[in-house]
């Protein structure tokens, strides 16, 4: 069980803590964590009645190869937006610049300033319809942050 989520009061929280991706819940502990490794942020929003998010959580965050993944190369966020509702209704917005496709579960790539450069929804762990599969879009995003951060 992750610590950091197991004895959160949020219930989606809670149903989190026993996926194998490091999950911090929303603070600034992550964000210290990301810059201390400079690596971007993985910010993940959803709620406990979401059914895509149970979905992404079951294909993707319990899977220990996506997993291992999303541990090397980010520092991972979990918000439950009924916690946070400002949290969602930020980077809901700023989701918008990257996808008309907007909803939950929200997947927000940010700096460790927690500056969002990419953002979407639910990724299959395959590719389907259009949609790159989760994995693909963690290797675009950190090949991006590696060799054009700048950009």
């Amino acid at each position: 069980m992750n610590p950091r989520l197991e004895t959160s009061a949020s219930p989606y929280l809670r149903a989190h803590a026993g996926n194998p991706v490091a999950w911090y819940p929303w603070g600034d502990a992550a964000f210290a964590e990301a810059r201390r490794r400079d690596v971007p942020v993985l910010v993940s929003i959803g709620y406990s009645t979401c059914h895509w998010c149970h979905v992404m959580a079951r294909e993707s965050f319990s899977d220990a190869e996506t997993a291992a993944l999303i541990n090397r190369d980010f520092v991972a966020i979990k918000v439950d937006r009924e916690e946070h509702p400002e949290v969602d209704a930020a980077y809901l917005a700023a989701a918008a610049a990257f996808t008309p496709h907007l909803g939950w579960p929200l997947t927000v790539f940010t700096t460790p300033a927690g500056r969002p450069f990419h953002a979407g929804t639910y990724f299959p762990p395959e590719p389907r319809s259009g949609i790159p599969s989760f994995t693909q879009v963690l290797a675009a995003v950190r090949a991006a942050w590696t060799e054009r951060r700048e950009q």
